[in-house]
């Protein structure tokens, strides 16, 4: 894209008129920072903004508009697949975290409004105190995960069995296009209108969730709220093999009565999962015992918990967990019986203290971003009808096969987790991990005294090449059978294979909404 004269110092005190200039940050180590995701960096912006307000927000699109500057939203910092990494220099990166209030709770008409920068953790205390949620309310990295994040890049987790993902929720947004003016969807769009709903006529809603920032920059985003459910239970089984497991969590998902589910692979089992030291224990048993109705229910949860230990998973290479909720323990009970009935072929029951504690912490420290020895970390994922599940598997374990030694030679490991989104669809991440050195975004976004229990590793570019490689395959791999993905950023290929027509009006609305190309350039391919 070609830049307006206006040299990066204009621009830069402009910025500083407008919002402040302690909020324009034009310092190498804040741009680097904040130009980095979990895993990649691309180009350094001019300056990260911190617009503190919609109004602030609509001053600092206007400015880069008439400067000719891209503008790269960017939410909690935890992505993968380059959706903030901006794509040229001649950039200002958004950073939406002083955009943190929530705007209305309103339990009459039951929707909540917020800034993009709330984190998904935040608006769940909030809520929770009224007694209601959203009715899917994170992603499990939602300690930083914010709404506008989960909007612009789709997310699963928290409710994603009976509620589907984070646009599932969402009833409408305001939306600064690129020329700083707001556009409304939904309801909020009509005369007098509230953002109580989402169909109104053609589903503008719709358009801007997953967009990765590239049609617009979200300034409110309204998710429909339920009532908290009162009672959950909870429930894990063991599997020798994937075919098993995926066979399971597809029955399971077809009586659409699990609220939460995911799937292990034995890596991940064994990894993470195993890493577990006394702190995080007895912080595990204390939120368990607080989601306890009664002293004596709490007691009986404890020793449970006690009893499994950390062997709860022994002697089964996969495995999958659920929880249920509902008003009453009769409704929990029946829930769960006609989960294990549609369990019940595929694997054995084991005890359910991971998905007790998930559900007692949803939201927990973001360790994961480093593997459980300090190595580097890198998911990927597509999402494929279950009709589908074991071609890609026995697809992805040939690649795996063929490379084993290369994989092996280079220090770099893999491993595997499973979603099933509502009855209808079956997410596959393949993870990596790899000995290599440590990132700037590591050493800021963890904080210091964990880092200091792991390892160090010298650079490992080769290691760091072949995951790179892998990555390209296994995107091959998931397009070979249809599957779809969230989070596309930069990364997965929106646009190659599209249908003429579908690829031409993507474009043209692009065209429309954004005809100088200042909105994330790169994103969703366009």
């Amino acid at each position: 894209m070609s830049a307006n004269p206006m040299h990066s110092a204009d621009i830069v005190e402009s910025l500083g008129r407008a919002i402040g200039r302690e909020h324009v940050l034009t310092e190498p180590a804040e741009r680097e920072f904040h130009a980095m995701d979990v895993y990649n960096a691309r180009e350094l912006p001019l300056a990260v903004v911190r617009p503190g307000s919609i109004a602030e927000l609509q001053a600092v699109v206007r400015l880069a508009a008439a400067a000719g500057v891209a503008l790269v939203p960017r939410g909690g910092g935890a992505s993968y697949t380059d959706g903030y990494l901006p794509a040229t220099p001649n950039s200002l990166l958004v950073d939406t975290s002083r955009l943190n209030r929530i705007i209305e709770i309103n339990t009459e008409d039951m929707y909540v409004t917020a800034e993009p920068g709330v984190t998904w953790h935040d608006l769940w205390q909030a809520l929770k105190e009224k007694g209601v949620r959203a009715s899917f309310w994170g992603p499990f990295s939602g300690i930083k995960a914010t709404l506008g994040g989960s909007a612009s890049q789709n997310s699963a987790s928290l409710g994603s069995g009976n509620y589907g993902i984070s646009a599932d929720a969402i009833l409408g947004f305001e939306i600064v296009l690129a020329n700083g003016e707001i556009l409304r969807t939904g309801s909020f769009a009509a005369a007098n209108g509230k953002p109580f709903f989402r169909w109104y006529g053609p589903d503008l809603t719709g358009l801007f969730c997953g967009d990765a920032g590239a049609l617009g920059i979200k300034a409110s985003i309204s998710l429909r709220l339920i009532k908290s459910p009162p009672y959950f239970g909870a429930a894990s089984f063991g599997f020798e093999t994937f075919e098993q497991m995926a066979a399971g969590m597809a029955a399971v998902a077809r009586e659409n009565v699990s609220a939460d589910n995911f799937g292990l692979d034995p890596r991940l089992q064994q990894g993470q999962l195993g890493k577990a030291n006394a702190k995080d224990a007895v912080a595990a048993a204390l939120a368990v015992a607080k989601t306890a109705r009664n002293p004596l229910e709490a007691a009986g949860k404890l020793v449970k918990m006690a009893a499994a230990g950390k062997r709860f998973l022994a002697g089964h290479n996969y495995s999958a967990h659920y929880t249920v909720e509902g008003v009453s323990r009769g409704e929990i009970k029946g829930k769960l019986a006609v989960l294990r009935a549609a369990m019940e072929p595929h694997g054995q029951e084991t005890a359910n203290t991971i998905p007790t504690v998930i559900r007692a912490m949803p939201f927990m420290p973001l360790y994961a971003v480093l593997g459980p020895k300090g190595e580097r970390w890198v998911p990927m994922h597509g999402i494929m009808p279950f009709s589908k599940m074991n071609e890609f598997h026995a697809k992805l374990s040939r690649l795996y096969a063929d490379n084993a030694a290369r994989m092996q030679k280079l220090k770099v490991d893999k491993g595997g987790m499973f979603l099933a989104i509502n009855t209808n669809a079956f997410l596959y991440e393949p993870v990596f991990y790899w000995e290599d050195d440590r990132t700037v975004f590591h050493n800021r976004f963890l904080p210091q005294e964990y880092l200091n229990l792991l390892p160090k590793y010298p650079a490992n570019p080769d290691g760091r090449a072949l995951v790179r490689e892998l990555r390209g395959e296994i995107r091959k791999v998931f397009a070979s059978v249809g599957a779809v993905h969230m989070q596309v950023g930069k990364t997965y290929p929106y646009m190659e294979g599209r249908q003429a027509e579908a690829a031409r009006a993507i474009r043209e609305i692009k065209k429309e909404l954004d005809p100088a190309g200042i909105m994330n350039p790169g994103a969703l391919q366009l």
